[in-house]
């Protein structure tokens, strides 16, 4: 199978957040945050795979910065790893003001995904070509996350 590179996977997903996107105090549920994430980080190793997935682990999701009613969330997702059947993406959100033109973090998280086939059973996966130095240092670090998260399920 023909490996294929970071930057193949790439994907940017921005959404205006609305009034019943928010709380009482305007800012966005975590929770929504959260599912445009994993649909970001989702479309990432499909479109790497080529393959329907599945997310099987998310790695720490801390939120940095509030995500306010008005402003503008973009999710950037990438694979970072890929292994037989599963793959890791980094999946990297920022609140938009868009009157002001401030920008900031708010947060990043790595999500798991396994490739399934015509009838839902894992299924390989290209494997992942890091070309640049933060695209090999990831793809270490990823290696490093699956050790941890291996570990914790033994």
């Amino acid at each position: 199978m023909e490996g294929k590179r970071v930057e193949e996977s790439r994907i940017v997903l921005t959404q205006l957040m609305n009034v019943t996107d928010a709380n009482t105090l305007g800012n966005v549920h975590g929770g929504l945050i959260m599912k445009l994430c994993d649909e970001a980080g989702g479309m990432a190793a499909s479109k790497h795979s080529r393959h329907a997935v599945v997310t099987v682990a998310v790695d720490s999701m801390r939120f940095h910065s509030p995500v306010r009613i008005g402003d503008l969330l973009t999710v950037t997702a990438e694979v970072t790893w890929t292994g037989r059947t599963s793959m890791e993406t980094r999946v990297y959100a920022t609140a938009e003001n868009v009157l002001s033109g401030e920008v900031t973090h708010t947060n990043t998280a790595f999500f798991v995904y396994v490739g399934l086939d015509a009838n839902g059973r894992p299924t390989p996966v290209p494997p992942l070509i890091p070309q640049t130095e933060t695209e090999k240092r990831r793809f270490a670090e990823a290696q490093e996350r699956r050790k941890e998260r291996l570990r914790a399920r033994a």
